[in-house]
């Protein structure tokens, strides 16, 4: 059974690049056809989707966070990372690493709160 965690620091300051990383156990982040995403969820509103890195490297974005946006991974750790940049406070939110497999996301990991404040 596959499990995902995401690590990170809780608190960004304005303008700065927001880093998390999603380490995975239970399942390989190269295993054929998943893709590992990124979603997040500011209070009050619904999940957002930001973007995902497949199992062959390729990466997809959101195209409205697009240009602030990087997904990376390290297969030797058996991680992938999220790095948003220029952040502001309307970044602030719950942030979870999942895996998308079958059109569906299928594993979640339990979400880490990241809070943009000076």
């Amino acid at each position: 059974q596959v499990q995902l965690q995401e690590s990170g620091p809780g608190l960004v300051k304005p303008s700065q690049t927001l880093s998390l990383t999603c380490t995975v156990s239970g399942g390989s982040i190269t295993t054929t056809n998943y893709y590992w995403t990124w979603i997040r969820q500011p209070p009050g509103k619904g999940l957002e989707w930001m973007g995902a890195i497949a199992w062959q490297g390729n990466e997809h974005y959101n195209p409205s966070l697009q240009s602030r946006t990087s997904i990376s991974r390290d297969t030797s750790k058996n991680q992938f990372s999220l790095q948003l940049s220029s952040v502001t406070p309307e970044d602030t939110a719950v942030y979870y690493c999942a895996r998308e497999g079958d059109n569906a996301l299928d594993a979640w990991g339990q979400g880490t709160q990241v809070t943009v404040s000076s």
